[in-house]
Order: C-alpha cells, then sequence, then structure tokens
C-alpha cells in the first residue's frame, strides 16, 4: 500500500476509481503503456466483489481454480510490477466537467488527471425490511467467507436464487447444520452447474415463490418472518443466521450527476468502447454491466478502458501539437 501524497500541482495521466478485476486489470494495460496510473482502491472495497467469493472456477489460466482474495492479489502486485501506484484510499468527490480532471480523496488529498477510469463496481443490495439493518453483525450478513464460520452447527437461510446465492448456500454448508435456501419463484436463476450442486445437498433445503417480511429476535437474531407470494400464507422460520444474496447495484452515486446513466442504473458508455458521456473519462467492470457480471469480463472492460486512455491521450497531445 502507498501512502497517499499532498496535493500537487503534477497532473497525472490517469486516475482509476476502483479496483477489482477491472480497475486493476486497468492498471497493469495503463502501467504498461508507461502512464504511471493511480488506483484509488477504496479503504473497505478494495479488491472488489471477489474478496467476498470462495472458489473462482471458471477465470482462465486456473485450472484447479483460485480464491477470491488470492486471484485479486496477484492482479494487485501485477499492477505494482509495472508501476501502477495503488491506495487504499476512499473518493469522496470529483470534478469530471474540468480539464484536467480532480479527483479528491477523504483525507482532502486532491489529485488532478488528464483522464479518469470509473471502476467502482456494485455494492450488496439490502431486503430492506424489518430488522434488516438492526440485525446486521447480529445475524445477518452479506458475506458467507467473511462470517460463515460464527454459524457452526446452526440453522441459517440464504435468500436469492442465482449463482451468488448458491455458492453462498453451499459454502456455508461447511459450518452450519441445515442452510434454507428462500427464494421468490419457483425455479433458481443460477447456471446449470450451481443449481445442480445445490440441489442435490443434503444439507440445502428450499423455500419457494416465498419473501422475507421481517426479521425478529433480542440481541441477535432468532427467526424470519415469511409470506407465500402465490398463497399469501405467512410463516416462521427459526434460524440464528440470514446471508442475503439478491444482487447488487452499480456504485454511480460518486458521478451519477455528472456522466450519463443507462435505465438500469449502469454508467453508459460507448460500447464496444469504454467511453462515458464525458471526455476523457471512461469505465469498466460492473458498474457499467447489468447483464452478464463476471470477473472476466470486467477483467475485459479493463483493458479496453486503459486502450482507449492511451489512445485519448496520444489524440489529446497531437492536437496540442497541431495548435502550437
Amino acid at each position: 500500500m502507498t501512502e497517499a501524497a499532498e496535493s500537487t500541482d503534477v497532473v497525472r495521466d490517469v486516475v482509476i476509481i476502483g479496483s477489482g478485476p477491472a480497475g486493476y486489470t486497468a492498471a497493469i494495460y495503463a502501467a504498461r503503456a508507461n502512464l504511471n496510473p493511480l488506483v484509488v482502491a477504496g479503504s473497505v472495497t478494495a479488491g472488489g466483489e471477489l474478496m467476498n467469493t470462495t472458489d473462482v472456477e471458471n477465470f482462465p489460466g486456473f485450472p484447479e481454480g483460485i480464491m477470491g482474495p488470492e486471484l485479486m492479489s496477484h492482479l494487485e502486485k501485477q499492477a505494482t510490477r509495472f508501476g501502477a501506484e495503488v491506495l487504499y484510499e476512499d473518493v469522496v468527490n470529483v470534478d469530471l466537467t474540468t480539464d484536467p480532471k480532480v479527483v479528491t480523496l477523504g483525507n482532502g488529498t486532491e489529485f488532478r488527471s488528464h483522464a479518469v477510469i470509473l471502476a467502482t463496481g456494485s455494492a450488496y443490495r439490502e431486503l430492506g425490511v424489518d430488522g434488516e439493518k438492526r440485525f446486521s453483525g447480529h445475524g445477518v450478513s452479506w458475506c458467507a467467507t467473511c462470517d460463515g464460520f460464527f454459524f457452526r452447527d446452526q440453522n441459517i437461510a440464504v435468500v436469492g436464487g442465482g449463482d451468488s446465492a448458491m455458492e453462498e448456500a453451499l459454502f456455508l454448508t461447511k459450518f452450519a447444520s441445515t442452510v434454507t435456501v428462500i427464494h421468490r419463484r419457483d425455479e433458481l436463476r443460477a447456471s446449470k452447474t450451481m443449481a445442480d450442486r445445490a440441489l442435490a445437498h443434503e444439507k440445502i433445503n428450499f423455500v419457494w415463490d416465498t419473501e422475507v417480511t421481517g426479521l425478529d429476535g433480542e440481541d441477535k437474531l432468532k427467526s424470519l418472518g415469511l409470506r407465500n407470494l402465490k398463497t399469501g400464507a405467512e410463516s416462521t422460520l427459526d434460524v440464528t443466521g440470514l446471508f442475503v444474496a439478491i444482487g447488487s447495484d452499480p456504485r454511480v452515486d460518486l458521478v451519477r450527476d455528472q456522466v450519463e446513466l443507462t435505465d438500469k442504473g449502469t454508467i453508459k458508455v460507448e460500447y464496444p468502447s469504454s467511453r462515458t458521456s464525458v471526455p476523457g473519462v471512461f469505465a469498466a467492470g460492473d458498474v457499467t454491466d447489468p447483464t452478464y457480471r463476471q470477473a472476466i469480463t470486467a477483467a475485459g472492460s479493463g483493458c479496453v478502458a486503459a486502450q482507449d486512455v492511451e489512445h485519448y491521450l496520444a489524440d489529446v497531445k497531437d492536437l496540442a501539437a497541431a495548435a502550437r
């Protein structure tokens, strides 16, 4: 980790906001192009969602699979090897309308750059039911790899029906006595491989067509209120742990009023490029992708963003030279 420097008059070629496969891949390519990229990785979100992932089995080059945090460590080391600078700080404000762009950190440090790559990823989605926030850290979690150990020999639940939910459920079987998957539909949205694994596991039970209506307990979670969406019947499920895996939302709050967004809330890019509606501003990874949301697609888009920045900076320099 590099300590944040004081504000200077130096204008950088590119600042990358966010890490994860998109941010670090962009940093690798930008560094190899001698653009001396600065990656503001985040104080808590560094590495992105893969930091909360167990076995990554579908990232090319790892036939035996690799742990998510280990993969991110490899990507970061590769980026810094080529000269990228990484700060574990949070960006609290950006001004993308100026030239150069201004990126401000939580400690007041400002960085100016000719180009910015937005690789801010996405945030876990909440259920929005009574008791969810109150029991956060006291029975409610969004990260099985972080908290699964604390639920050894307990009955727990997972909400969701996609790959992430099935991965959470399967991982939690290492600790829990039972895992109950609660899903709003009557079939899973997960890939066939993940769905088959979960459906066949002896510790995993399924509650279909059902939503969580509330959480109950005193100091810790004790039970869930459930409602069947087809019949309206209400019931209670006794569990001491609830893992929420219902997707995520793109992290666009920082730039919502400065770049154009899609109707799905992601940053709009001029596909197949990474160009946004603001010249000199590029975006990559899950913050642009509401569909695929895979580590390999995020990494690929990071590669695109870095090359787009390289071409943009070259064009700017050519125009400046021609104007002299």
